[in-house]
């Protein structure tokens, strides 16, 4: 239904004074990019976004995703609109305990598809979104998803930063025409006017990846509803509809003349006076900001009937597809709610004494055969990481395959991480994706991201330490395990380890980890996984019942002189290493720790009785010292690296670094005799 320019400025005007009303009760936030931004949002929330009002989750709903979540209040106001929100909690915006926090956090009940303030991860998201919408469709053919459009909202900022150019090329390169972005050009952000950072043309950057681009007055209803039906016409592009908006649309000083196009309303409340007057000039009452227009009411009550009919239309046509597809329909609501289907892990061959990145292809092997909503991706290492074990029995993602289950990301590890952490916010799909270890440092904010959001995607990380050899130190990771070990200590808002990290100590614990990871559908899971050959453990190591328990005895001795303690391929040193201690008497405990995480999460019996407080415990880590500091505790001692890593072989490495099961053999002894 469309609406007249002048009830559409109205509420386009109510939103502006919520909005404003909101930053300025919190005494902090920020106004002017919600208040230009208010005419995009009623249009696409009033006559485009599909959406059923009785049930927020519909999994074959439009989407919307924002980007610049500072521009929060905008978002809250419209939701509010539409009724998913009350006047009162628009009150406590950015106050304790609220359900209105300063950036917007992933709740879609409420209809906030994702968590947003670090700029470029949200449209990123959407690209993910968007993708998992076209690859269920492929899967299913449930027509829903082919009608489902994903919406973006982009700022200036979210432009600049990095991540838009991975994000931009693939979009474009894979032909999303069920995306649509709408790139909020106010030509202003925090510091400064946007002509002091950047002189590019962004519409023909977009074009040249392959995008639909129209570029229109931001702050004009009939321009945006024009805009937004050439994008939804759009049959093999995706399309950034560049809105030159007004920051601060609608400010007034304090002294009344205008107010807009300034960067102090980008980041602060407009103050008192300022405020009084927008508030004035926007037609509502200083003293009572906080109300939704009695015609605006109706309007969105009018939107939500009309909605009901487009709902129960969809509705019908997948109750039919349904109907024809009871299989496949029982299939996807088992995708929707995350259930996994039985996956017989006992069937994995491992190659004894292999890379455990080689045990981890050959569960990918298997995940491929037994997971068909699973989509696993690279960036450009997929022969390297080895999930190409994946991609063997599967086919790439194109712009004409989207039944394929091997998404090539390029060489854009950040921008693999939001498509994936995309996809899996979209539901249905499980995603996995993989780089080497040192490289989870282009990753760390997306990293974060799902351990906020509680998505559970699969980090597979290889080359995991110095013996990576004759690359050298670029390319071997020596403190990362230690930063990516921090997140198991940090809780998520519902108290659990915010990212599950596990480091497998042979291609039989690989095994055992991947179960795990796939199980694990609370938090994101890290697998580490080394490059070289490594040992396995002795026969009759309980490895399911171990590795639940995030440390276990490799070697057991009851009454031991000594704990040797490690993960990953370190483990297999130290079994060696207590060898040579047995023959000198020292009786040697060997534990694998691949998850302190899970391990500090155990009883205090169990743990006392594997790493007795006070007892002589020595770890070895091919990281910073730091990494079992916790473990070892203030009576034991670390044997770690201490500086960055150096191009030689990795035999040749582990020599010149101490990392022999001699030099360690030599480090207890003198370590026990101190």
């Amino acid at each position: 239904m469309q609406h007249s320019k002048e009830l559409m400025n109205l509420a386009a005007d109510n939103i502006r004074i919520l909005a404003a009303s909101m930053v300025e009760r919190a005494k902090s936030g920020h106004p002017g990019g919600a208040m230009g931004g208010a005419d995009f949002i009623n249009v696409l929330y009033s006559e485009f976004l599909n959406f059923d009002p009785e049930d927020a989750k519909w999994r074959c709903r439009d989407r919307f995703f924002l980007d610049p979540g500072h521009m929060s209040p905008m978002l809250y106001s419209q939701l509010a609109l539409i009724g998913n929100y009350t006047i009162d909690e628009l009150k406590q915006f950015r106050q304790w305990g609220s359900v209105t926090p300063g950036h917007p956090e992933v709740c879609q009940e409420r209809g906030i598809e994702n968590t947003s303030g670090p700029l470029g991860q949200g449209h990123t998201f959407a690209v993910g979104a968007a993708i998992a919408a076209k690859a269920l469709y492929a899967r299913t053919g449930n027509p829903g998803f082919d009608k489902e459009k994903i919406y973006a909202y982009i700022s200036d900022g979210g432009v600049q930063e990095e991540i838009s150019q991975g994000a931009g090329r693939l979009a474009g390169h894979l032909g999303l025409n069920n995306l649509i972005m709408f790139f909020d050009a106010n030509e202003i952000q925090l510091s400064t006017e946007t002509s002091a950072v950047i002189s590019e043309d962004t519409g023909m950057k977009y074009r040249a990846w392959n995008w639909n681009v129209l570029e229109i007055d931001g702050n004009d209803a009939d321009q945006i509803r024009e805009a937004l039906k050439a994008a939804n016409e759009e049959t093999a592009r995706p399309t950034l509809i560049i809105g030159h908006c007004v920051m601060g649309k609608g400010c007034r000083k304090a002294d009344g003349t205008s107010y807009e196009h300034n960067c102090k309303t980008h980041g602060a409340p407009l103050g008192d006076g300022a405020y009084v007057n927008t508030i004035k000039n926007l037609g509502g009452d200083p003293e009572n900001p906080f109300v939704i227009r009695d015609e605006v009411k109706q309007m969105y009550e009018e939107r939500k009937a009309e909605l009901r009919k487009i709902v129960a239309a969809r509705r019908a046509e997948e109750n039919e597809w349904e109907k024809n597809n009871a299989e496949k329909a029982s299939q996807l609501n088992d995708w929707m709610a995350r259930k996994l289907p039985n996956i017989p892990w006992e069937t994995v061959e491992q190659k004894p004494n292999s890379p455990t990145r080689n045990g981890s292809s050959a569960c990918l092997s298997l995940l491929s055969e037994y997971v068909p909503n699973m989509i696993v991706s690279s960036a450009d290492l997929c022969n390297s990481d080895k999930t190409d074990g994946f991609l063997k029995h599967t086919t790439e993602i194109t712009r004409t395959n989207f039944a394929g289950g091997f998404l090539q990301a390029g060489v854009s590890e950040l921008t693999m991480a939001c498509v994936c952490i995309g996809m899996m916010l979209h539901g249905g799909i499980i995603t996995a994706m993989g780089t080497f270890f040192v490289f989870s440092d282009y990753m760390k904010p997306a990293i974060r991201m799902a351990a906020l959001m509680e998505v559970p995607v699969k980090f597979v990380w290889t080359h995991d330490a110095f013996r990576v050899g004759e690359d050298g130190p670029t390319h071997e990771p020596v403190e990362q395990e230690a930063q990516i070990r921090l997140m198991e200590k940090l809780k998520n808002h519902s108290g659990r380890d915010s990212v599950r990290v596990l480091r497998p100590c042979d291609v039989h614990a690989v095994t055992e980890c991947w179960r795990m990871a796939m199980e694990n559908m609370d938090t994101p899971t890290a697998m580490i996984f080394s490059r070289q050959n490594v040992n396995d453990l002795p026969a009759g190591t309980d490895y399911h019942e171990g590795i639940l328990h995030g440390a276990y005895a490799v070697v057991k001795e009851e009454n031991p002189d000594v704990i040797l303690v490690a993960s990953g391929s370190e483990v297999a040193t130290l079994v060696d290493t207590a060898a040579l201690l047995k023959a000198d008497g020292v009786r040697a405990r060997v534990v694998s720790c691949p998850s302190e995480g899970l391990f500090r999460r155990q009883s205090k019996e169990y743990q006392e009785a594997l790493l007795p407080t006070g007892g002589k415990i020595f770890a070895l880590t091919a990281g910073l010292p730091v990494t079992f500091e916790g473990i070892a505790g203030s009576n034991g001692k670390v044997y770690g690296l201490e500086s960055f890593g150096f191009s030689a072989p990795y035999k040749v490495l582990d020599e010149k670094l101490g990392f022999t099961p001699q030099n360690i053999h030599k480090e207890v002894l003198a370590y026990l005799n101190k």
